[in-house]
């Protein structure tokens, strides 16, 4: 059963730094790419950053220069390390994989709350 479980969220100031981790429960070659959203409350689904099989990566214009995400594909896991974090950056962050094998289909984790208050 393929499970993506996000860890590391939590409550910071403004300014602070937190790193999201994504533990896929197979290896993480089977996604192209994975990603990481955030749904800030009344919001939508939003993509975050995403990072290829190659290792390219795409950002949204609103953390471009502050995050960064990457993988470790001996632990089967991504990253999104969170610099200088603002309050509009409070939301719910969760990580999809896009199977490349196969019937092509999307793996969600549960999502993990990142508060940064002001």
């Amino acid at each position: 059963q393929v499970q993506l479980v996000e860890s590391g969220g939590g409550l910071v100031q403004a300014g602070g730094s937190l790193r999201l981790s994504c533990a896929a429960s197979v290896s993480i070659f089977s996604f192209n790419p994975m990603a990481w959203h955030r749904q800030a409350p009344g919001k939508s689904r939003d993509l975050v950053a995403e990072i290829t099989i190659d290792g390219s990566t795409n950002y949204a214009d609103s953390v471009k220069g502050r995050f960064t995400i990457s993988r470790d594909n001996a632990k089967n896991t991504v990253y999104l390390q969170m610099n200088s974090l603002k309050p509009e950056d409070t939301a719910v962050y969760t990580c999809k994989g896009l199977t490349r094998v196969g019937l092509k289909r999307d793996y969600w984790g549960q999502g993990t709350q990142v508060t940064v208050s002001s």
